[in-house]
């Protein structure tokens, strides 16, 4: 095949076209040195400078430079972090608090409650998840260990509008699917992270970003690989990182930024989506919306169709056509 692929998987997902190329042309002798990326050591300066350079390019495209946050670059995608939050934050006798929004947030919540005392503040899952409950102060425990929730759920295709405010509690946000597509208040976050493969770069690389007064509070009593401190202190080379992930992690940023940033393009994904979401409201029942209007994300945007066997012909038709990945997380709620 010659022609690429019209690619909606929902991650991996599609990277863009100029940083696939720039990418090609590097893969082999990287930067000149005769060597490619793959081979070199991370111990090497050349490995030092990209992941340095990275971690500031990611809090630049966020606008947290200048503050006091760390980025850790790891493996294992948030579904490793869903485990590695309460191992380095939820203490004995403390309790974690967790909004259950879609099936991601309802596995880090699981995978929380093998570790520590754990507490659902609010779950749209009665409901099949077709929207995402208001959260507030209130809702909270007496002094949670930090509070968790799913800033874009995936599968579903719902998300938050804005970031909730909850006080002096810690935020945490798993920010997968959304990050670097919309304006948001980080700062109201004490630590989010999110898996490369949505809008960051490729698979392989997770993204945490860590204010140093939580960073403060996190577990040494654990192993040290498990460790937040042991990634912050080491500048995320304590042992060997996904050196080719950061690398695309770090065109795709540098794209980002070219391209005029999250204003620009959390503008383009608005538009798209109101097409979208347009001709599936204005398809008579040919197509229809998963989630309530007021809470769809304009990163994943899901529907079924009239029947079973309309919907494997649209797939089979699409996949003819070129469109790869519209099946997504298949989910058949037919009424």
């Amino acid at each position: 095949m010659t022609t690429r692929l019209y690619n909606f998987n929902p991650g991996p997902a599609a990277l863009p076209l100029e940083v696939l190329e720039e990418a090609k042309e590097q893969f082999v002798y990287y930067g000149g040195k005769g060597i490619s990326l793959l081979e070199m050591s991370h111990r090497s300066r050349d490995v030092e400078q990209l992941n340095e350079e990275t971690q500031q390019l990611l809090l630049r495209a966020l606008d947290l430079e200048g503050g006091n946050y760390h980025v850790l670059f790891m493996g294992g995608g948030a579904s490793t972090q869903f485990a590695l939050l309460p191992l380095n934050f939820l203490k004995p006798n403390e309790t974690a608090a967790y909004a259950l929004t879609g099936s991601f947030a309802e596995k880090a919540y699981k995978e929380a409650s093998f570790i520590g005392r754990t507490h659902i503040i609010t779950s749209s899952r009665d409901n099949g998840w077709r929207h995402v409950p208001d959260l507030t102060e209130s809702d909270l425990p007496s002094s949670p260990a930090y509070v968790h929730i799913t800033t874009n759920n995936t599968i579903e295709g719902s998300c938050y509008k804005r970031i909730p405010d909850l006080g002096s509690s810690a935020l945490v946000g798993d920010m997968t699917s959304d990050l670097l597509s919309r304006k948001l208040d980080l700062s109201k976050f004490s630590l989010l992270y999110a898996g490369a493969q949505k809008n960051l770069g490729p698979a392989g690389v997770t993204a945490v970003i860590v204010r140093d007064d939580f960073l403060k509070q996190a577990s040494n009593d654990i192993p040290t690989i498990f460790r937040y401190t042991t990634f912050a202190q080491n500048k995320s080379l304590y042992n060997t990182p996904p050196v080719h992930s950061i690398y695309m992690m770090n065109l795709v940023l540098k794209w980002f930024i070219r391209q005029g940033g999250i204003t620009k393009l959390e503008q383009l994904n608005q538009q798209k989506a109101e097409l979208l979401y347009r001709v599936i409201d204005e398809s008579g029942g040919f197509y229809k919306g998963i989630i309530d209007p007021p809470y769809r994300s304009h990163m994943n945007i899901t529907w079924t169709m009239r029947n079973e066997a309309a919907e494997k012909n649209f797939i089979r038709e699409s996949m003819e056509h070129g469109f790869e990945g519209l099946a997504g997380h298949l989910q058949r709620r037919w009424t």
